[in-house]
């Protein structure tokens, strides 16, 4: 029998704190969205307390994700502290199932350095804080930071004072990737027997990737008996990330006779969902990325190729359909209908209302045109792009470069304005990507800073469709802000793809520009006190 293993997913919470990776609230809600589809048992959908948008997103989040009897729990995090804890209660207010997060460090690094604190005052703060909780919320999950470097007497001390509060879930956290798998196991058993027994409290792994142990720990932790595992989609989190999402699972599921678990997550959705995130992020995955890089189910050794051509299962122990993922070739060229593309849009899990769909279909049609024949990943690359365009205040008319070894770089743009009326404008650069920025810049004013500019071809080949992502930070009219205010800035993320790589950038930058834009018009937020 394979007991249940609930996976809480944090890549809206601690992913984003990944240097880069904010997201915008609508971007935050696209994935909170796709997480539901993938199944996942808990969504952190943030800390609410962090900033107003934050406190939106998750509200949103809750509105929408979390509505009805079959939606996940939301979750928000919150420090020990009766602020935090109140405004993560009120932003998951609206979901049908609520769970409220709080930790507070109980290391003695952590508690002397960081809390300038006793141990005294954290069990009291933890006491009056978890039990502050759970009278806001029926579900509480208490996280002791910096877990695995804890005293040992100490921790379990912790964890009986918050259970006695009222948590119903005991997070270990391996907060700065310090365990190896053996003192990970170990601890997990013993809080399993020593803290928990009898009692109706779930144990949960949280683990972060320093030492490239986070998913091994995980997988520890869960042998020995946690029944919870907090993980992120393409392992995004704070320095080397947390335990990948896609990669606990598939170890899960490929070698059920080790864990005895199962778990609800829709494995045909994991190829969906990295690619979301790494649009929403801006954080591409290595193609060497286990289950869901590009060389996953990709073979040059003429030995590997020998076997796979006469059975996958020679060096192959996923099933790429099965996860989302392209594992042959798929012939959709300008000869495709619309009913057949549309089918084939709904098989690959998008479901687009009609203006969607015409703008997907007349830029496939205009690619397909130039390349002949477009695979699944770039067709998922064309709908990123296109559906990103939705409320757009400015939209790119025309670009055109001039460059060479011995030119300058010039670049002359058209937009359309809010209003309809042309905005043109021609500029210099250091090359024809920085020149088309300029000359954006010219049209709509010195919005941003360009703090990220990534290109990424959607297949293999000289004529594969390109992808561009671009990462604008909002610019300020002073100069002297400080280095703190100057990271709190809106950042904004940009996508489109288009043959040509430079259509494609100044695409890019427009669509990250749009983001800003909204967001400045968005940013009245009502936090409740």
């Amino acid at each position: 029998m394979l007991e249940r293993l609930r996976i809480f997913d944090t890549t809206l919470r601690d992913g984003e704190q990944a240097p880069g990776c904010t997201m915008t609230p609508s971007e935050k809600l696209s994935v909170a969205r796709k997480l539901a589809q993938l199944g996942v048992d808990i969504i952190e959908a943030g800390f609410p307390a962090a900033s107003p948008g934050d406190w939106q997103a998750v509200h949103a989040i809750a509105a929408e994700v979390g509505a009805g009897a079959d939606a996940p729990v939301i979750a928000g995090l919150a420090r020990c502290n009766a602020f935090d804890l109140d405004q993560a209660a009120s932003a998951i207010a609206p979901a049908a199932h609520r769970r409220l997060h709080t930790f507070i460090a109980t290391s003695d690094l952590h508690i002397h350095e960081k809390l300038r604190s006793t141990r005294g005052a954290v069990l009291a703060r933890i006491t009056e804080m978890v039990g502050h909780a759970r009278q806001l919320c029926d579900d509480v999950e208490f996280s002791p930071e910096d877990a695995t470097r804890s005293d040992r007497d100490f921790l379990f001390e912790a964890l009986h004072a918050a259970i006695n509060a009222g948590a119903t879930t005991l997070n270990i956290p391996d907060t700065v990737g310090y365990a190896t798998p053996e003192e990970y196991f170990e601890l997990i058993a013993a809080v399993t027997r020593d803290v928990v027994g009898t009692r109706k409290v779930v144990v949960s792994t949280h683990c972060h990737d320093d030492l490239g142990l986070a998913v091994a720990n995980t997988l520890a932790g869960v042998k020995a008996g946690a029944r919870q595992v907090e993980c992120t989609v393409n392992g995004l989190g704070e320095r080397a990330g947390n335990a990948a999402l896609e990669e606990v699972v598939m170890a899960l599921s490929v070698r059920p006779q080790q864990y005895f678990v199962h778990s609800n997550i829709v494995t045909r959705e994991i190829g969906a969902a990295s690619r979301l995130v790494a649009r929403c992020t801006g954080v591409r995955v290595p193609p060497n990325k286990a289950v869901v890089g590009a060389n996953a189910f990709a073979h040059e050794s003429g030995i590997h190729q020998d076997g796979v051509l006469k059975n996958r299962r020679t060096y192959e122990i996923l099933n790429a359909e099965h996860l989302g993922l392209e594992g042959a070739r798929l012939i959709l060229g300008k000869h495709s209908g619309r009913n057949a593309f549309r089918r084939h849009l709904a098989a690959l899990g998008h479901e687009l209302d009609e203006a969607e769909f015409e703008a997907v279909f007349n830029r496939f049609k205009e690619v397909a045109d130039r390349k002949k024949v477009l695979t699944d990943r770039e067709i998922e690359a064309i709908i990123e792009g296109e559906t990103s365009r939705a409320s757009a205040y400015y939209a790119l008319d025309l670009v055109q470069v001039s460059c060479g070894t011995h030119a300058i770089a010039t670049a002359t743009v058209r937009l359309h304005g809010p209003d309809g009326r042309p905005l043109v404008a021609a500029a210099e650069g250091d090359g024809p990507v920085d020149a088309v920025c300029h000359a954006i810049n010219d049209c709509v004013g010195e919005v941003a800073d360009l703090v990220e500019f990534n290109v990424d071809a959607a297949a293999e080949g000289i004529n594969a469709v390109g992808g561009v992502t671009v990462r604008l930070r909002e610019k300020v009219a002073s100069q002297s802000i400080a280095g703190d205010d100057a990271e709190r800035r809106r950042v904004s993320t940009g996508f489109a793809v288009h043959t040509d790589i430079i259509v494609a950038a100044a695409e890019a930058y427009v669509s990250a520009v749009n983001g800003l834009v909204r967001a400045r018009r968005n940013d009245a937020v009502e936090v409740p006190a």
